[in-house]
C-alpha cells in the first residue's frame, strides 16, 4: 500500500512540474501526456496482496463471468455444445451455461427469412455473401446456372429464387455439412429435372406450375437430408430463349402460327365440305331408298293386280279376256291419232274417202 501511495504522490509531483514548465519548451506550452513505458514501468513495480497469482484469479473470474451468461433474442433459439456434442435448446431470454469453453453456444433465427438467387444478373446477394463466407469463392451463379434444355432438346433461360428460413436447428447445425449449400445444388438439380420434363414453349407460358411441382419436390429432398430447411416460396422470374437464338427462335414461333393458320383453315373448309357431302350422300340415299320402296310397292300392287285379275279370269275367262282386250284398246288407241277402219271386203275405198293429208299428200 506504502508503494501505491508512493506512485501516486510521484504522478502529482510530475504533473505539478509539467505546469512549471515555461512556454515554447516545447509542447506548444501544453502538458504534454505522460509516456507509455513510464507507465510500464510504474505499474510493473507495483506490488500486490498475495502477489501476481491473485490477478491471474481475477482476469480468470472475469472472463468466466463473461463467458456463462448470454442472451437469447426474440425470433432467435441458442444450441449449446458440451465439448463439442449438443446437449440442450435455450429460448428467448437470459441463460448461463459453463464458461472457458466447456460449452459453446450457437445462436440460431428461426424466424428470419432467407434467400438464394439463381440465374440473375448479380452473382450473389448479400444474404448468400454471408451463407458462404465459408468457402474460398462464392459460387459462380449470374447467367450460366439459369440455362437449362427442355425436353424437346431447346436451351432456355429460367432464374428464379429461393425463400426459406431453419425449421429445425439442431438438423441445420449438425446433420448436414454446409446445408444452405446443399439447398443450392438440390435447388438447380431440381429445377433441371422439372424443366427437362416440359417443352420450350411449356417452361416459358406455365411458370406458376413449374414453380409449384419444384418447390414440393425440394422440398421433399430437403426433408430427406434433413437439412432442417422449410421453404417459404419458390418464384420464377421471366423465362426466355438466350439472346442468341432469339431470332431463330421468333422464326420458329412465326412458322409455327403459320402451320396452325393453315391446319385452321383447312379445317375450316374440311367442315364446310365433308357435312354438306354428307348430307347430300345422305339425301341420295333416301332418294333411293323411296324410291326403291315405291318400286316395290308398284311391283306388289300390280302383283295383288294381276293375281286378283287372274281369280276372275278362272271364273270367267270369255268375259274376262274380251273385258281386258276392250280396257286394253281403250288405253292405246287414243295414242294412235287418226284411225280408219275398213271392212276387209271393200274393194275400193277412192271414192269414198278423201286419204289426203292437208299439205296434199296421200295418207299411207
Amino acid at each position: 500500500m506504502d508503494e501505491i501511495k508512493t506512485m501516486n504522490w510521484d504522478w502529482e509531483k510530475l504533473q505539478q512540474q509539467h505546469k512549471n514548465r515555461k512556454p515554447g519548451m516545447g509542447g506548444g506550452g501544453k502538458t504534454p501526456p505522460p509516456q507509455f513505458d513510464d507507465l510500464l514501468n510504474r505499474f510493473k513495480n507495483i506490488k500486490f496482496p498475495m502477489g501476481p497469482a491473485l490477478l491471474v484469479v481475477l482476469v480468470i473470474l472475469i472472463i468466466a463471468g463473461v463467458t456463462m451468461v448470454y442472451k437469447v433474442d426474440q425470433r432467435e433459439v441458442g444450441v449449446i455444445q458440451r465439448f463439442g456434442r449438443y446437449v440442450r435448446v435455450t429460448y428467448p431470454g437470459l441463460h448461463f451455461k459453463l464458461p472457458l469453453g466447456i460449452e459453446t453456444l450457437h445462436i440460431v433465427n428461426v424466424d428470419e427469412s432467407r434467400r438464394v438467387e439463381f440465374g440473375l444478373s448479380s452473382s450473389a446477394s448479400i444474404r448468400e455473401r454471408s451463407l458462404f463466407s465459408s468457402r474460398k469463392q462464392l459460387p459462380s451463379g449470374g447467367y450460366n446456372e439459369s440455362l437449362m434444355l427442355t425436353g424437346d432438346l431447346n436451351v432456355v433461360v429460367v432464374p428464379w429464387v429461393v425463400q426459406y428460413n431453419i425449421k429445425e436447428p439442431i438438423k441445420f447445425l449438425f446433420k448436414v455439412h454446409e446445408p444452405e449449400m446443399l439447398l443450392r445444388d438440390l435447388a438447380e438439380a431440381t429445377m433441371r429435372l422439372v424443366v427437362g420434363d416440359r417443352s420450350v414453349n411449356e417452361v416459358i407460358l406455365m411458370r406458376d406450375e413449374i414453380a409449384s411441382e419444384a418447390r414440393k419436390l425440394l422440398q421433399k429432398e430437403l426433408d430427406d437430408a434433413q437439412t432442417g430447411i422449410r421453404l417459404t416460396a419458390l418464384e420464377l422470374g421471366k423465362t426466355n430463349v438466350p439472346p442468341r437464338v432469339q431470332p431463330s427462335f421468333n422464326a420458329v414461333n412465326k412458322a409455327e402460327q403459320e402451320k396452325e393458320t393453315m391446319i385452321f383453315n383447312a379445317r375450316k373448309e374440311y367442315n364446310k365440305a365433308i357435312p354438306a357431302a354428307q348430307g347430300d350422300a345422305e339425301k341420295t340415299i333416301r332418294e333411293a331408298e323411296g324410291y326403291a320402296l315405291d318400286r316395290i310397292n308398284r311391283a306388289r300392287g300390280d302383283a295383288s293386280r294381276f293375281l286378283a285379275l287372274y281369280k276372275e279370269y278362272e271364273k270367267a275367262k270369255d268375259v274376262t279376256r274380251r273385258r281386258l282386250y276392250l280396257e286394253t284398246m281403250k288405253k292405246v288407241l287414243p295414242k294412235l291419232g287418226k284411225k280408219y277402219l275398213i271392212d276387209e271386203d271393200q274393194k275400193n275405198v277412192l271414192p269414198l274417202l278423201n286419204l289426203k293429208n292437208g299439205d296434199g299428200g296421200v295418207v299411207k
